[in-house]
């Protein structure tokens, strides 16, 4: 489990690719402090398990169904890398709950400054933003943030200077690709009221439904 509170940017310095699978060598020297070998570590919003690791640096696999659902393919050496470590259980829980298991892909359509904040719009998919609501949250590249503009095909956030300095968010361009995470309750709620397999009398979530179900 993750918080979507970035710790460092990394910088891959190594990677081995095939067609179906990738390694990378990752620099940090943060999330390195005491990893040990099989932790997660969030890359780019992605949860990877640390494969070997040295004093300031980490190596971890992707498979290909990872390559397939991220943009960590696009990757090069050189390229920079928001990164995170798996939350300690006596850790504080600054963002919102983010598994690292990413949804999907979105690309940013415009950036827009306005004085201390830079509004990011990013083109979604429509499968991924009935999951998303306004003011609900959100990882982007596994940034923690709060959706403020909404449609069936994009979503906009808005970003602080220190998040802009704190994460590769200010490299990105228009064109972009990102990863995307979807609320994690809000994909199980969506779940239970629309899939037909869920064996209730009715999909809608009514007051009698939920004082049945302990909650009053």
């Amino acid at each position: 489990m993750f918080t979507g509170i970035i710790e460092e940017i990394g910088t891959i310095s190594g990677m081995k690719k095939t067609d179906h699978a990738m390694s990378l060598l990752i620099k940090a020297s943060k999330v390195t402090e005491d990893v040990n070998l099989g932790d997660s570590i969030a890359v780019n919003g992605v949860c990877l398990t640390v494969h070997e690791c040295q004093k300031d640096q980490f190596t971890a696999d992707v498979m290909l169904e990872t390559l397939k659902a991220t943009s960590l393919g696009r990757l090069t050496i050189g390229s920079s890398v928001n990164l995170e470590r798996a939350m300690a259980a006596n850790g504080r829980f600054g963002g919102h709950m983010v598994s690292g298991h990413v949804d999907g892909t979105g690309s940013i359509a415009r950036i827009k400054k306005a004085e201390n904040s830079i509004y990011y719009c990013l083109d979604v998919s429509p499968s991924l933003t009935k999951y998303l609501v306004m003011k609900g949250s959100i990882a982007i590249d596994g940034v923690s943030l709060t959706i403020f503009g909404l449609t069936d095909s994009q979503v906009t956030v808005s970003l602080i200077p220190h998040t802009l300095d704190e994460t590769i968010f200010s490299e990105k361009k228009v064109g972009s690709i990102v990863n995307i995470e979807c609320d994690m309750i809000g994909k199980y709620i969506y779940r239970f009221l629309h899939q037909p397999n869920v064996k209730t009398e009715s999909n809608t979530l009514t007051e009698a439904f939920l004082k049945e179900n302990g909650f009053h």
